[in-house]
């Protein structure tokens, strides 16, 4: 037995809107080419692709909880804690235990998150705000607020390195985008978290475990914070408390500009992409133009701004 109205549900998550932004990214660049010649370079078009594959990854998580209609405000801070956790137990057990153990950090936490939110049944942005300043709070307490440093050189291949040209975190995301694509858009998993973001109440009559998935959107958006820390880490050979600040609002906007609804119910893989690639080439041109970090800021809030009103204009 189906749910009613699924059929128009599963309708407002295609890729309609994709168009029109890939013309506003293909614009956008064009302009900086102008301003900029630089900015179509080979090194500076892979400089990009790199350093925008650990936003790509995060918001693949953000995305999965947007989607049933909640939001993540931690995953900057389980960034910096998860690179404290994978570097400390790196130097102490080996790069596959300190791999494995910050990705089950990640996991772990976005669990809790879940499920306060789904069990104790605490508004989403509280609930992660709390867990912003915990993860903080502890990342910060086990280094004594100093990064972990002396880190073997191999650690570095992983966010520095290449395979046959391309950029490994850039292939990275590339694998992650297909996976989370794959369960969103071909599984029942995906066809119950947009079910649930469209209607919670009649999820819940069809059958659906509505905590359940809940508690699976913020475990993976747990999990691919974690693995974006373990990338931005070996990117950067150390441990870093403090990784990841300000990725949470970013990672927000890149799944709303690529069309998402913070309501829940609308969003897609390939939105997000464009988002993120969206995100990736203002603050790139930006750069370039010698535009400084704090204009930047009020740039990305605009954009956010905008995106947000353009999706109610167009509901």
């Amino acid at each position: 037995m189906g749910i009613p109205g699924m059929k128009n549900l599963f309708s407002t998550k295609s890729s309609k809107n994709v168009g029109p932004l890939c013309f506003v990214i293909l614009g956008m660049a064009a302009l900086f080419f102008v301003i900029q010649p630089r900015f179509f370079s080979l090194t500076n078009l892979t400089n990009v692709g790199r350093q925008a594959s650990v936003l790509a990854i995060v918001s693949c998580g953000q995305l999965f909880v947007v989607l049933v209609g909640c939001i993540d405000l931690s995953v900057g801070s389980l960034i910096g804690v998860t690179s404290v956790v994978t570097t400390l137990a790196l130097l102490e057990f080996g790069f596959f235990p300190g791999f494995i153990l910050g990705l089950m950090t990640g996991v772990v936490l976005g669990g809790v998150n879940g499920a306060v939110v789904s069990y104790l049944r605490i508004p989403p942005m509280i609930a992660t705000l709390a867990m912003l300043y915990f993860a903080k709070g502890a990342a910060l307490t086990i280094t004594g607020g100093m990064p972990v440093e002396r880190l073997p050189r191999t650690f570095g291949i992983l966010g520095k390195g290449s395979a046959l040209g391309i950029p490994i975190p850039m292939l990275v995301a590339a694998l992650t985008f297909g996976i989370c694509y794959f369960v969103l858009a071909k599984v029942s998993t995906g066809r119950n978290i947009y079910a649930i973001g469209g209607s919670e109440e009649t999820s819940r009559l069809a059958g659906i475990a509505v905590r359940r998935y809940k508690m699976f959107a913020y475990i993976v958006s747990g999990l691919m914070a974690a693995l974006g820390s373990v990338i931005l880490s070996s990117r950067m050979t150390l441990g870093q408390p403090i990784l990841g600040e300000g990725i949470e609002f970013e990672s927000i906007a890149a799944v709303v500009v690529g069309g998402a609804r913070l309501g829940g119910g609308k969003g897609t893989i390939p939105g997000t992409i464009l988002g993120v690639i969206f995100l990736a080439i203002l603050g790139n041109g930006l750069n370039l133009s010698r535009v400084s970090s704090f204009t930047q800021m009020i740039v990305v809030g605009s954009v956010l701004v905008a995106a947000v009103v353009v999706d109610r204009w167009r509901g």
